[in-house]
């Protein structure tokens, strides 16, 4: 057995000092309360539950700092994109994922979504990403995407052959194929309205029922009318139709939404994942966040391209979105910006994101003694710390990083 004494811990009732956490073979199995840590590892400051990025493109990371000179859009910056998706090798792919998902443990990512479409029609690349995950030593749900079209009624061409599987039954059958681990679990995606004709939505979307579906939704303007005009309805509303909204759902982005778009998806409970630090580097849009949870759908966070890989950021990010978009403060108390930045479930580890018995030892320790969060309240941390306050990192009762340096597990 393994015990953390954490100087103050975020549980599920509030934030509680001196708190021991018994940890047997990963997974937390009694708490406590002491003055001392005693015999137990000392975690200082704030302990949080580790934070799951649930939308990532590993492969995205390599655009960072470079596509900024000639502004443009998202349309403009997707062309980048596919020139760095044809360099790609799964040898090449292993070395940058394992530096991303590095990157991702030192800012206390103890668990990421991995919306994975570079196929080129087998598991290699897939595989690839499992072991990043492992020389990381943080929890992957390898969301593998089915992409058939470049776009509605447009063929895939050039790069995109790399992201198609032909048919909807033959990226299936590729996907059923791959087999979960202790540290990886299996979810699909539909990548997108676009890349993912009407009459084969619904064969998707039931693919793999007891697995998370994720699904990037109405990122841009373009999208909504590409779908109203070849349908006659929303990309939201399509993808209804097709039974592809219900509580396992993920809406990534889900930025341009009519009202009925909100109110649909928050009825079926379909979540919604925000990625303000992408959503603001392409010029998304500042999605409706607030009015989406007050509808039914729980949100969660993602780093997406990696413009910035920071999870306190983004949940910073999301609020003043928020405020920016309303004029009003105080959009998302500080506990909704801490069930977003932990929203586990969206990735298919329902049972991690608190600190409890039961739950996996997925621990962040934030510094309280910064130039940022000195005179803080531990409550609202996550409103003044960064990704330079991780102080420590644990997942599964073991510490991967510690002030900013990882500790090498491949």
């Amino acid at each position: 057995m393994t015990s953390y004494w954490c100087e103050q811990a975020w549980l599920p009732e509030g934030v509680v000092p001196g708190v021991v956490v018994d940890v047997v073979e990963g997974v937390v199995v009694r708490l406590s309360t002491s003055d001392t840590p005693g015999d137990a590892v000392r975690l200082s400051g704030v302990v949080l539950p580790g934070f799951a990025n649930a939308h990532s493109h590993a492969f995205h990371r390599a655009l960072r700092g470079r596509t900024h000179d000639d502004g443009g859009t998202f349309w403009t910056w997707r062309e980048a994109m596919y020139t760095v998706a044809a360099s790609l090798t799964p040898e090449s792919y292993l070395s940058l994922a394992t530096s991303v998902y590095r990157e991702m443990a030192v800012t206390g990512i103890t668990a990421v979504g991995e919306f994975h479409y570079l196929h080129d029609r087998s598991n290699e690349m897939g595989e690839a990403l499992r072991q990043a995950a492992a020389n990381a030593g943080i929890r992957l749900t390898l969301l593998d995407t089915c992409y058939l079209a470049g776009g509605i009624d447009v063929p895939v061409q050039g790069v995109q052959e790399r992201f198609t599987d032909g048919t909807a039954s033959a990226w299936a059958a590729r996907v059923s194929e791959l087999r979960p681990d202790p540290m990886t679990r299996l979810g699909a995606a539909i990548h997108s309205v676009r890349a993912v004709p009407r009459a084969e939505l619904a064969e998707v979307a039931a693919a793999f029922p007891d697995t998370p579906l994720h699904v990037h939704l109405s990122e841009q303007p373009a999208e909504n009318e590409a779908c109203l005009a070849a349908y006659g309805m929303t990309p939201t509303e399509l993808l209804h139709e097709a039974g592809a909204l219900s509580p396992r759902t993920t809406a990534v982005h889900a930025t341009h939404l009519s009202t009925k778009d909100i109110d649909l998806l928050g009825s079926t409970g379909t979540g919604a994942c925000f990625c303000p630090t992408t959503e603001a580097d392409l010029a998304d849009g500042i999605g409706p966040a607030r009015e989406l949870v007050d509808a039914g759908s729980p949100l969660s966070l993602g780093s997406d391209q990696h413009a910035v890989i920071d999870p306190l950021l983004e949940s910073r990010a999301l609020e003043h979105g928020e405020r920016l978009r309303t004029g009003r403060r105080g959009r998302f108390s500080p506990r909704e910006l801490m069930a977003a930045l932990t929203n586990h479930a969206s990735i298919g580890w329902p049972e991690a994101g608190r600190i409890g018995v039961g739950a996996p030892a997925d621990l962040v320790a934030i510094r309280l003694d910064s130039v940022r969060t000195a005179g803080s309240r531990p409550e609202q941390v996550v409103l003044t710390a960064t990704a330079s306050d991780v102080a420590t990192v644990v997942v599964a009762g073991r510490v991967i990083a510690q002030n900013g340096e990882h500790f090498s597990n491949g």
